[in-house]
């Protein structure tokens, strides 16, 4: 197949023999660039979307897509009939009743600090992953047996701060469950038995959370009902839109809030990190297209005589000026096609055998997964060939504006 005259040339070009080796090793250094640059911008843009999405599907998988409070600050009354009535909103799945507590946990050897969750393990284990997260005992123990103290799920990261497992007992105080005495209110100890651990994969939730069966939460919190009641729609991503429907439908008393208001800050900072990264790696590839303007200017130079000759020869200013183009274009095409292969073994690699760690406690994971998305990677290929154009324009320019009789007066 014959190549069309133009990129012939600006092949030939490229492949410089050795008395215009220079101009061959800075168009080297040139391609180098461009894929280097390509492959660090695509391997930020897969960690970053990797570690924003892990984080958000543990977030979200550990806690409900939409939060539902009732004004009046008294709780949830009649939660079973508010339950109907937000499961016939469009898209929604299921429905929880749940009362949130702080308490203090002793357990065997340690103390700390715990946010304890008032459920009904059936209608929980419809909202969130609590029960595929258990590694042992079960979610259904939370249910009140006679003559037994309560049962507690703690998390894993928990139990090993404790020291206590599943059998074991522990006590919780509460603010609200205290006694008044002549020295003030002195909080009491309640007793329950550890029926089960569990592993959500944050160690925001595994450290400071705990469960307890609906009725046991009502006596250690002292109130009647449910402070909230929470719900799982068909699409995570709708849940915002969900949401502002349930006062239209039900009622300016329902006041909802989904799983991105209460994470708003965090992913408003992984995206500002992300863009950050973004443009800090993506001057790699300006570096890259000021080298390739280095190496045309260079060229324009060196074979001036040449460019004569082929002007004197019938060439027009548009084909010595697609000459140049091409040469930058073949440096750009080159560059970004290595540096999108290279790019995607090392995402590939990284994420299978999880390379990148990273603290758990901030986190919230031990390594981060890398994933590449389509928009991501072919807006980083398009836009390295662009800037890759881009950089061939002044080259040419000059180089089609060359006069012959002034490049070939001192042949």
């Amino acid at each position: 197949m014959e190549l069309p005259f133009e990129l012939f040339v600006a092949i030939r070009y490229l492949l410089a023999r050795r008395k215009q080796a220079f101009i061959s090793l800075i168009s080297l250094i040139s391609t180098l660039g461009v894929m280097v640059g390509v492959m660090a911008l695509l391997i930020a843009l897969a960690l970053m979307t990797g570690l924003q999405g892990e984080l958000r599907d543990r977030i979200v998988g550990s806690s409900a897509h939409i939060f539902v409070h009732k004004v009046g600050g008294e709780g949830i009354q009649d939660y079973q009939a508010d339950i109907e009535k937000l499961r016939q909103v469009p898209r929604v799945l299921a429905a929880a009743p749940v009362i949130l507590t702080q308490g203090m946990i002793i357990g065997g050897t340690q103390n700390g600090f715990v946010t304890i969750k008032g459920i009904i393990p059936d209608l929980e284990s419809e909202v969130t992953d609590i029960e595929k997260a258990m590694q042992s005992g079960s979610l259904d123990a939370l249910t009140p047996a006679e003559g037994q103290p309560p049962g507690i799920v703690i998390g894993r990261e928990l139990a090993t701060k404790l020291g206590t497992f599943v059998g074991d007992d522990v006590y919780l105080m509460t603010p609200e469950g205290g006694v008044l005495s002549p020295f003030g209110t002195m909080p009491t100890q309640r007793r329950y038995k550890v029926v089960g651990l569990f592993s959500l994969g944050l160690f925001e939730f595994d450290q400071a959370y705990a469960f307890v069966h609906l009725d046991a939460a009502k006596r250690l919190a002292r109130v009647d009902s449910p402070s909230l009641i929470e719900l799982r729609v068909d699409d995570m991503f709708r849940a915002s839109e969900i949401a502002d429907s349930i006062p239209e439908r039900l009622g300016s008393e329902y006041m909802p809030q989904d799983w991105s208001d209460l994470n708003q800050s965090l992913f408003s900072a992984l995206a500002l990190e992300k863009l950050a990264i973004s443009i800090t790696i993506g001057l790699i590839v300006m570096v890259a297209a000021l080298n390739i303007v280095a190496s045309l200017v260079l060229l324009v130079m060196e074979k001036s005589r040449d460019i004569a000759i082929l002007k004197t020869m019938g060439s027009s200013a548009a084909s010595i000026r697609r000459i140049f183009m091409l040469q930058g274009l073949v440096i750009g095409l080159i560059g970004t096609t290595a540096g999108a292969v290279f790019g995607w073994i090392v995402i590939y690699l990284a994420d299978r055998y999880k390379l990148v760690s990273v603290p758990l406690d901030v986190y919230q994971i031990s390594h981060v997964p890398f994933r590449l998305e389509w928009l991501d990677f072919i807006t980083v290929v398009a836009a390295a060939i662009v800037i890759c154009f881009v950089a061939t324009i002044y080259p040419s320019r000059q180089a089609a504006k060359l006069d012959p009789a002034q490049a070939l007066r001192y042949q």
